[in-house]
Order: C-alpha cells, then sequence, then structure tokens
C-alpha cells in the first residue's frame, strides 16, 4: 500500500522568554489550516509530536514540556490600530488536544519579533535603527499587547546582554505592555470574578484554602504555600515527582475554575488545560535555584511557583507574571500580602529559575479595581527558519 508522502510547511523556531514554540505565517499554512477546527488540531499535534504515551516528542518539535509543546500563527491584523494578529496553540503531550483559550505571554515576546521577521509589519513603521513598536491583537483573549523590539539595520537585533533568569544565555531586551490586561473592560467580566480579593475555597476531599482568583493576563489561582504544606522554595523535581501533589493541585485548580465560572462541570477541566492557572505564594526566603544560584530574601519581595499543563513550571509564565503583578498592586490579594501588603507598582518574585521583575499600576474605580497595563522585559531569538514536514496524511 502506497504511503502519504511528506509535505513541508514554511515555519520558524522560536524561543521567546523562558518558551519555545513553532512559529507559522497564516498564508503559509495549508489551506484546511488557514482556519480554526480539526486540521489544524491535527497539524499542531503533528508538527509537535502529540500524543506521545513516551513523554519525550521524539517523533516532533516539541520538548515534551509546557514550556516547549506551543504553535503560533500571525497574519496581518484585521483589528484597526494593529500590526498583526497573534493566535497560539497549547500543545497537549500526552492527549489529542490543542488548547486555545489563553495567550502564552512568554511567546508574546517572540511574536513581535516574529512579525517583522515575516514581513507582517509596514516597512513604514520599521526604522532604520532604535525601536520598532509592534502592536500586537492577542487573538486568544482579544488584548492589546505593545512590543517594544530594537532593530539594527532595519532587522531584529536579537543578540544583547539582557540576561532573563531561566534563559542560558543573554540575548536583547524586549519590554511587553499589556494593555488593559484583566476581564474588567468585558461584557459581564471582572478581574476578580468571585466579587473578592479573597475567598474561601473549598476542595473537595483536600479542604478549604484562602484563595486570590483573578482574571489579568491568564485566569489564575493563588493559595499560600503554608496552606498546602509547601514552602514556596521548591523547584521543578520535588513537584513533578510527586504525583499525590500534582494530584492536589489539578484539584484545587478545578475548584478555582467552577468558582471563577470558567466550567460548569469538573470534567470540563480535562478540555481547558492550559487555563486557568494555579500558582502558590510565600514570603521572601533563602532558597536555591535551579542554576545553583542562591537567591537571597533581601533580593525580592515575594516568591512564587505556579503550575502548567499539570506541571511546576521551570521558570514563570509570561501571562502568569502579569497576574502576579496585578495582584500584588491590589492591597489585600494574597499575592500583594505574601510581598507585604500595601500600594506597589512593581514587584520582583522569585521563581524556580530566579526572579523576574513585574509592573502593574491598579486603580479603584467606581468601587471596581482596574489594571491599565502591566510591563515586562523578555527576550526573543529565531534557533532556526525552513520548513517543518509533516505526513501528507496528517489532516
Amino acid at each position: 500500500m502506497a504511503q502519504a508522502a511528506q509535505i513541508k510547511i514554511p515555519a520558524t523556531y522560536m524561543r521567546g522568554g523562558t518558551s519555545k514554540g513553532v512559529f507559522f505565517r497564516l498564508q503559509d499554512l495549508p489551506e484546511a489550516c488557514q482556519v480554526p477546527g480539526e486540521a489544524r488540531d491535527k497539524l499542531f499535534l503533528r508538527v509537535i509530536g502529540s500524543p506521545d504515551p513516551y513523554g519525550a516528542h521524539i517523533d516532533g518539535m516539541g520538548g515534551a514540556t509546557s514550556s516547549t509543546s506551543k504553535c503560533v500563527i500571525l497574519s496581518k491584523s484585521s483589528v484597526p490600530d494593529h500590526d498583526v494578529d497573534y493566535l497560539y496553540g497549547q500543545v497537549s503531550i500526552d492527549k489529542a488536544f490543542v488548547d486555545w483559550s489563553g495567550n502564552c505571554g512568554n511567546l508574546s515576546t517572540a511574536a513581535g519579533a516574529f512579525a517583522i521577521h515575516a514581513g507582517l509589519i509596514d516597512p513604514s513603521r520599521v526604522p532604520d535603527d532604535g525601536m520598532c513598536v509592534v502592536r500586537i491583537w492577542q487573538a486568544n483573549i482579544q488584548k492589546t499587547i505593545i512590543a517594544h523590539v530594537p532593530v539594527a539595520n532595519r532587522q531584529v537585533q536579537e543578540t544583547g546582554d539582557f540576561e532573563l533568569d531561566g534563559v542560558t544565555f543573554p540575548a536583547a531586551e524586549i519590554v511587553l505592555e499589556f494593555m488593559d490586561p484583566s476581564d474588567d473592560g468585558d461584557e459581564g467580566g471582572s478581574m476578580f470574578p468571585t466579587g473578592n480579593l479573597v475567598d474561601d475555597l473549598d476542595v473537595p476531599g483536600i479542604g478549604t484554602f484562602k484563595a486570590t482568583m483573578i482574571t489579568a493576563g491568564i485566569p489564575t489561582v493563588f493559595v499560600n504555600a503554608a496552606d498546602i504544606g509547601h514552602t514556596g522554595t521548591e523547584l521543578r523535581e520535588q513537584i513533578n515527582t510527586d504525583p499525590a501533589a500534582l494530584k492536589r493541585f489539578e484539584a484545587i485548580r478545578i475548584a478555582g475554575a467552577l468558582r471563577m465560572g470558567l466550567i460548569k462541570a469538573p470534567e470540563e477541566a480535562a478540555t481547558r488545560q492550559h487555563t486557568p492557572k494555579i500558582a502558590f505564594v510565600a514570603p521572601p526566603t533563602d532558597y536555591m535555584a535551579s542554576s545553583g544560584k542562591t537567591i537571597q530574601a533581601g533580593d525580592v519581595d515575594l516568591l512564587v511557583r505556579a503550575l502548567s499543563m499539570g506541571k511546576l513550571h521551570h521558570a514563570m509564565m509570561g501571562t502568569c507574571a502579569v497576574a502576579i503583578g496585578t495582584a500584588a498592586a491590589i492591597p489585600g490579594t494574597l499575592v500583594n500580602l505574601a510581598a507585604g501588603g500595601g500600594a506597589r507598582q512593581a514587584v520582583r518574585f522569585g521563581h524556580p529559575s530566579g526572579t523576574l521583575r513585574v509592573g502593574a499600576e491598579a486603580t479603584l474605580v467606581h468601587g471596581e479595581w482596574t489594571v491599565k497595563k502591566a510591563i515586562m522585559s523578555r527576550s526573543a531569538r529565531i534557533l532556526m527558519e525552513g520548513w517543518v514536514r509533516v505526513p501528507g496524511n496528517t489532516f
């Protein structure tokens, strides 16, 4: 029986922040994959190498972690006053599933750079040298992201001396502004879906915990590390090799998703693995990062550990960093209290790979908290470009 030949699709493999993904221009995708649906999902699963019962992604471009199992589509923007539409797919490792429910803040950095690389920006907007401001429409969550991308000779300047904990080598700094990152401007939406800064979250079979549930950057459930038997200094292996701990975290995540109105029944959580995130916070203390570097309590305002796709993240998701910065700016949230309380416009938090600073300014308007933007610095770099190949019968 004749086998289908492989087809090749123009693609670029990029690092953005502490994540990696396969980037496509919408116009380069096979026609059946240029619209949302089964064909596109099957393509992305095969590109990444999922589902993989071995958890290794040997036969694909993925890296068998939530940080490296990602695909991105960019196109010229359909929204006025924006340059590009950016659509992000989080590919499950062990299931035939692509989650389109949220954004990747880390790859938002690469989206700005890729937009220039791929010729999707009006040439008149790209300076000869200096900073190119890329106006990104984040199509998954219908939000605006502004990327300030350095350019030299009208090309993206990728190399530099900006160091980002969780990334081995320095690169050029890209500043991201997440505009109106909360859901308070959406119809019926709220930055705090429960109406409270802190709730008592009942988790069946586990217990009741104080929780801050916020929708800013990405829907996130924050709990105190001490309340769930942790310290906030844990590294990836300590959590990810403990099935009982991972099961507890998933139970907390599901309970939070229900309280936030993101799902109507616990079973729906299996089809919404990317959101909400679950994170735990603690006051500053000394700890050793995964690189072996000692992080002093005086170096940070608080400690945060977050899970993505059911595993503890090796650093911090960019969207979750937005949630951290936003919650830290609002007096009384668990994040704010872990950082010492009071008003603040920026925090530096400790994560498994080191530290990260994120800024956000919150204001109280008619009794509702609102945040106009959150700011952080990342970097991005093309790792490989050309074509990705998949069997012709993939979709």
